[in-house]
């Protein structure tokens, strides 16, 4: 989630609730996945899971309720086998790279400090 679509502080929130609403019904596929089919659900993929249930929805949709249900198990295996490899060592710390410039803020427009200088 990089930029929120919506303006009013409500509607904010909403979009919020969204998100998090699809993340934990990612996160709920994956443990479901992984519990049912024996793969440690947090290794499971993330972006997979996205990916495939996304693939999945339209015959999701257009199944009967006994298709529903195989169409579920087969999704659910699928996920179970897009595991993400161990990778040791992945952990970066939370630091800002670049520093913080000396100069003082623009705070005039550009033409302005340009006269400024061939003044000076």
């Amino acid at each position: 989630m990089d930029v929120l679509r919506c303006k009013t502080p409500s509607m904010v929130r909403k979009e919020i609730y969204v998100y998090l609403l699809a993340y934990n019904l990612l996160r709920s596929l994956m443990w479901v996945a992984g519990t049912t089919y024996g793969s440690p659900p947090l290794r499971l993929s993330l972006q997979g899971t996205r990916h495939h249930l996304g693939n999945f929805i339209p015959e999701l949709l257009a199944a009967t309720s006994t298709q529903r249900e195989r169409i579920y198990r087969t999704l659910l295996k699928v996920i179970a086998h897009k595991s993400v490899p161990l990778r040791p060592g992945r952990s970066e710390p939370r630091v800002r790279k670049r520093r913080p410039k000396s100069y003082p803020l623009m705070k005039q427009p550009r033409s302005v400090l340009r006269n400024q200088l061939q003044t000076a």
